[in-house]
């Protein structure tokens, strides 16, 4: 690979990295939503009310734990809540 194309390339990526991210977040916070007490030990996606990060779920279903799902499917889960109890 010659030098222009490999400039080029990391140019390309460094303008596609802002709408790549810019995109997930929409994702993240338009079309899903947060699930309570279905995900398994360790699955998690962010803190619960004992621990700050993810993947921290010490059992299955904890009820402080929560998992993104696309909107409306959460309540459709068996133990799914899309507010914390």
């Amino acid at each position: 690979m010659n030098s222009k194309s490999l400039i080029a390339s990391a140019l390309a990526a460094a303008l596609a990295l802002p709408i790549a991210v810019a995109a997930t977040a929409a994702l993240a916070e338009g079309e899903n939503e947060k699930c309570y007490g279905v995900a398994a030990a360790g699955k998690n996606d962010c803190q619960t009310a004992t621990s700050s990060c993810a993947g921290t779920a010490t059992q299955d279903n904890q009820e402080d734990a929560w998992i993104f799902v696309p909107a409306g499917t959460c309540e459709k889960i068996a133990g799914g809540m899309v507010k914390e109890s």
